[in-house]
């Protein structure tokens, strides 16, 4: 099943309560990303280039982070409380596997 599909077959997600803060936070990012491209073009001093990548990295690592917490207590849990009133534990399976996939893509 693709992403598409998973999101359109499925209920609000973990973070719809939170989407004007999760892209307030992006646009934020956005903007710095565009600062360091600014400041590439101006040839400013490569440790405050540095500086700068590394706080985008840092606020990235938050949106990920928030975005991780959110499926696992909105998705993860959702599908184990489905399982408690189904008997079939292979939603959960999944999600728990949607899960550590990101945990390893964020770590790489």
């Amino acid at each position: 099943m693709t992403t598409e599909t998973r999101a359109e077959n499925s209920a609000p997600h973990g973070y719809t309560a939170d989407k004007e803060a999760y892209l307030k936070r992006l646009r934020r990012i956005e903007g710095q990303v565009r600062g360091i491209a600014r400041m590439v073009d101006e040839d400013k001093y490569c440790i405050d280039i540095l500086t700068q990548v590394a706080a985008v990295n840092k606020a990235l690592h938050a949106v990920s982070m928030g975005l991780l917490e959110e499926h696992i207590s909105h998705c993860v849990v959702g599908a184990a409380q489905e399982a408690q009133s189904s008997g079939d534990d292979t939603a959960v399976q999944d999600k728990v596997q949607e899960a550590t996939a990101a945990i390893g893509r964020l770590l790489r």
